[in-house]
């Protein structure tokens, strides 16, 4: 019953992000034809791009705690369903959209409300798995997320057709070709709502839940005190995976001359590596090497493959690069989940909503980092962050940062 459980929420996981990945591909066009409609100057458009990205990740950082550690008094499930409902209500009002107004609106509304997925679903997969088993779970919540951010671009794509010319509006609403991808987005994580309603179980009632024992509930602080170094980790791994996104299409067009179909295929590349080999790879060596092991040797990888990047010319070498830094996130992210949750003391949902704050800080710091860096040298953020990550990997071999 745990294991059908389980597979009932990667399935709901999957769809909402193959929902998110819809809209990859048509979020800088439809933004700038919404702002042209307002009468923002060309000059200011990717400001505009820019800013609707990051105000999303800022409400994820500042709401996905909260959710987490209200997810350990209300339960998963509610939570879980909040976050799928949120999702799909922002995507819906963004493809609604007519004013710049509106866009931020929607997207402070989806941030705030989506924030609860994936603390909850990450606080679901650790109450219904033991130590042992926890690793390879999370290691397919992982999958699963990198699956749907891979096919997602390529349905968006499809959606998203030139031949298709209509624009009709409903008071301050307003529907064209552009908000197809939105409300496909939006219609796919509402038809996972009744799947989980009916296909998965509070996990309160599992026997592998930890529950805090009277007099020891930890406060904030506490929390983050205890997991401090795996946070410090989270977001270190989150920054150099966010700087190399923000700056892989300039630097290939700049130095490498490559188009889109080329950018598009190293990305497709990197989401592959990491969605097959999390499930794979990363669980046998997990089971006969450990965690922590995983989590130094996975930033290693990381920084080898940007120092990689800087020399590869040939197409088939920038996808090896970018296949063994993908590894490196892959050998990371799944055993973090699983250090944070046995360091938990039974308040898993906060803790991983912490986690998900320190990615989210970590998301938002890459780009800015790195395209500062790129306007300096075009392989200096490859150069810098490589450097950042091998020396964590190194760091965390030596004296055992992954311990908390």
């Amino acid at each position: 019953m745990a294991k059908k459980n389980l597979w009932v929420l990667y399935f709901c996981v999957f769809l909402v992000m193959a929902g998110f990945g819809i809209t990859l591909p048509v979020f800088p066009f439809y933004t700038e034809r919404i702002a042209s409609l307002g009468g923002t100057p060309a000059r200011g458009l990717a400001l505009q791009v820019g800013l609707l990205t990051s105000v999303y990740v800022l409400m994820q950082f500042v709401f996905a705690p909260l959710w987490g550690k209200r997810s350990d008094r209300m339960g998963r499930k509610p939570l879980i369903l909040i976050g799928v409902a949120g999702y799909g209500v922002g995507q819906l009002l963004f493809g609604l959209s007519t004013s710049l107004f509106m866009l931020y609106g929607a997207r402070v509304i989806g941030g705030i409300l989506s924030a609860a997925l994936l603390p909850a679903a990450g606080s679901y997969v650790a109450d219904m798995t033991d130590e042992k088993e926890r690793a390879t779970g999370m290691a397919w919540l992982g999958t699963m997320t990198s699956l749907g951010v891979v096919v997602g671009p390529s349905l968006g794509g499809l959606l998203t057709r030139n031949d298709l010319h209509f624009t009709a509006r409903y008071g301050h609403f307003m529907v064209d070709r552009f908000s197809l991808p939105f409300f496909a987005a939006g219609g796919l994580a509402f038809a996972s709502l009744p799947v989980v309603l009916r296909g998965v179980r509070e996990s309160f009632h599992s026997p592998h839940l930890s529950v805090p024992k009277p007099g020891l509930v930890l406060t904030w602080s506490d929390i983050a005190k205890k997991i401090r170094s795996l946070l410090a980790l989270t977001f270190i791994s989150q920054f150099g995976l966010a700087t190399y996104a923000a700056t892989f299409a300039l630097y290939a067009q700049q130095t490498l001359n490559y188009g889109p179909p080329r950018v598009g295929t190293a990305f497709t590349t990197c989401g592959v590596v990491m969605a097959l080999s999390q499930v794979g790879v990363v669980s046998f060596l997990t089971r006969r090497y450990g965690e922590r092991y995983l989590v130094a040797s996975g930033f290693g990888l990381m920084g080898a493959g940007l120092f990689f990047l800087l020399a590869a010319q040939e197409l088939k070498w920038v996808l090896s690069a970018i296949g063994i830094m993908a590894l490196g996130v892959a050998f990371i992210a799944p055993n973090l989940l699983a250090l944070i949750s046995k360091a938990a003391s039974g308040q898993m949902g906060a803790a991983l909503g912490l986690q998900d704050a320190a990615a989210s800080l970590g998301q938002t710091a890459g780009p800015l980092f790195g395209t500062i860096l790129f306007s300096w040298k075009a392989g200096g953020p490859f150069l810098l962050t490589g450097a950042l990550l091998m020396a964590v990997g190194l760091a965390s071999l030596r004296q055992n940062w992954a311990r908390t």
